[in-house]
């Protein structure tokens, strides 16, 4: 595995960041136990270090349960929440630790924020994390963000440590401009001293058709530290891993994940309250008479609408 410096944090981390959304009750809904099974596998097998996780994903006792496998020096943990209060930040954070049963986290992000004028909204949050880095309970503090806008609001604020921004050779799911100018901010962030990883590298899956290309180009992104896979097995794993580390790929693997693209799927029972459309910033969602219809040009496959449904019956498979 290649392992990297984030930024000027100190952390050092593995290329890959497995990113745990997809194990999740708003994904393949997986038990705590299948879940930590690949964790701990990705770790053990492939050298994989550092693992993305959120409030919002629900995966907590996953990570929690592959900890008791792996020695928590050796591993980094990201996660994040929508905070916006000391209150709210305080609640997040200590939910985590204990759910975690971890007493430090690596990093530690406000989810999807915007531009400057979000962060600012949310600054009450950011003094308290800054509190907790100061005790040494939180390594690193940042922002997610599906904006060119966020980034650059990152380079305003010393205070954001990491971005953990869309980038994919499409720009697919960046929702202000395309990647060329996700590239120019990102450059800039970086030439400050911040840290990066990557998300939804290959569009969700949408991107499948031309995989090869689109990992040649996030590999190729000097302004990447890390980058962030949604892995639902084994296969996922070693397929994922060998790209990066340029290493040959078995037939029998390419066959076994040939035709596996994941959807956005709506169950019938449907009640078209229309939560799930409000919820989407990509506007991939649109409520007609029949019900939901669904873009899937412009679908990430991040599931984030399944947060919203009164009904469970959003899932991404």
């Amino acid at each position: 595995m290649i392992y990297t410096q984030l930024g000027k944090t100190g952390i050092e981390v593995s290329k890959i960041a497995f990113g745990s959304l997809t194990m999740g009750p708003l994904q393949r809904n997986m038990s705590a136990e299948e879940g930590a099974f690949l964790i701990e596998y990705a770790f053990h097998e492939k050298g994989i270090n550092f693992l993305d996780t959120a409030e919002l994903y629900e995966t907590y006792p996953h990570v929690a349960l592959a900890l008791k496998n792996i020695p928590r020096k050796a591993y980094r943990i990201a996660s994040k929440s929508y905070a916006y209060s000391r209150e709210t930040a305080k609640r997040s954070f200590e939910t985590a630790l204990e759910a975690l049963q971890t007493d430090y986290l690596d990093l530690f992000m406000l989810h999807e924020q915007v531009d400057e004028w979000t962060f600012r909204g949310h600054y009450e949050a950011v003094d308290y994390f800054m509190e907790m880095k100061e005790k040494g309970v939180l390594k690193s503090f940042g922002i997610s963000t599906h904006y060119i806008s966020g980034v650059r609001a990152a380079i305003k604020f010393p205070e954001i440590d990491v971005v953990h921004p869309i980038v994919n050779k499409k720009g697919l799911g960046i929702l202000d401009g395309g990647i060329d100018e996700m590239a120019q901010a990102l450059m800039t962030y970086k030439a400050r001293g911040g840290g990066v990883f990557g998300m939804k590298p290959l569009g969700g899956g949408n991107l499948l058709n031309s995989i090869d290309e689109n990992f040649e180009f996030v590999l190729s992104r000097p302004y990447l530290d890390a980058i962030a896979f949604g892995m639902q097995s084994t296969d996922e794993i070693d397929y994922n891993v060998a790209k990066i580390m340029g290493d040959p790929i078995d037939e029998q693997l390419k066959r076994r994940l040939k035709g596996r693209n994941k959807s956005l799927q709506i169950a019938d029972w449907c009640i078209k309250c229309g939560a799930c459309v409000e919820k989407c910033d990509h506007k991939a969602l649109s409520l007609t008479e029949a019900g939901i219809v669904i873009d899937h040009s412009k679908c990430v496959l991040c599931g984030y609408c399944a947060s919203v449904c009164p009904e469970f019956c959003i899932k991404v498979y």
